[in-house]
């Protein structure tokens, strides 16, 4: 009889792991759909204005006006994607604390990369590292460095992009806070959700060893 008791627990708490896990596909299928709903309201206003700048080219009213403010538009958004330019915008704020040595540079790499999967446009970290396509994450016996810099603790890292998708970026199962949050590591995670983000820490361009305009 304590067998099949034991036995009709175990099914109780396998059928109760079941139920979770589907809830979580549920969830992480729900938060993807509103993330791909969203990027299409995006291109759609992004097309509408396109058209609205052609049609005012096409005008012959002001062309030349139009065309230096689309220039600047886009020299804008390429500072903005390279580094070179401060940025402002709705966000996050993620604070990590966490015992000297236990962040790794798995870790943070995985921390933003979830980060970016969920829509952040500008990362910095600690007020002073604008992260960028050629940023890296390495480590020393004194601890994290990102291109560079020596990044001390507690860690901020601040993010501009959609806050909800940036928070349950982070809170996404076996993602940043779970990890650190873990036994194995006794740390803790923070997140703010702003309505504004300033980030004005600026990368130094590097210039191609070997690429060059086609």
């Amino acid at each position: 009889r304590a067998f099949q008791q034991f036995r009709r627990a175990t099914d109780r708490g396998q059928r109760a792991f079941q139920f979770v896990g589907q809830r979580m596909h549920i969830l992480l299928d729900v938060l993807l759909a509103f993330q791909f709903l969203a990027h299409v309201v995006e291109r759609a206003a992004e097309v509408a204005e396109l058209e609205r700048t052609r049609d005012a080219l096409a005008s012959g009213a002001d062309a030349e006006a139009v065309a230096a403010q689309e220039a600047q538009k886009r020299a804008d958004t390429l500072g903005i994607l390279a580094g070179t330019v401060a940025a402002v915008g709705p966000g996050v704020r993620i604070t990590i604390s966490a015992p000297p040595g236990a962040l790794t540079t798995d870790i943070m790499l995985e921390a933003i990369h979830e980060l970016r999967d969920a829509g952040a446009e500008v990362i910095e970290i600690n007020d002073s590292i604008r992260l960028v396509a050629q940023s890296w994450v390495g480590q020393t016996q004194e601890g994290l460095v990102i291109d560079d810099q020596a990044v001390s603790l507690p860690i901020t890292i601040d993010a501009i992009g959609d806050s909800h998708a940036l928070t349950e970026g982070a809170k996404f199962r076996g993602g940043l806070v779970s990890q650190v949050e873990s036994d194995r590591i006794g740390g803790s995670v923070d997140i703010e959700q702003l309505d504004e983000v300033e980030i004005t820490s600026l990368a130094t361009p590097r210039t191609p060893r070997y690429a060059r305009p086609a």
